[in-house]
């Protein structure tokens, strides 16, 4: 399954596990759908960064749904 460092298997719509910057000591998750891409690059080894349909941005850990929902 997909972890989050390649910025392809990411798209806008998907729902995925992120670290927000304040929590990276913890390692505390937040779930939440991808709104916008931040990272440019083609990969990040701590995570694609992403900004959420909340408003909240953070790198991506875990994909939780691969397949972008329908709207």
């Amino acid at each position: 399954m997909p972890d989050g460092r390649i910025r392809q298997d990411i798209r806008s719509g998907i729902e995925v596990s992120i670290v927000l910057k304040q929590d990276q000591r913890t390692g505390k998750l937040t779930r939440g759908i991808v709104k916008d891409i931040l990272t440019n690059s083609v990969s990040h080894p701590h995570g694609i960064k992403v900004r959420l349909v909340d408003g909240q941005v953070g790198r991506v850990q875990k994909i939780e749904e691969e397949h972008a929902t329908q709207g």
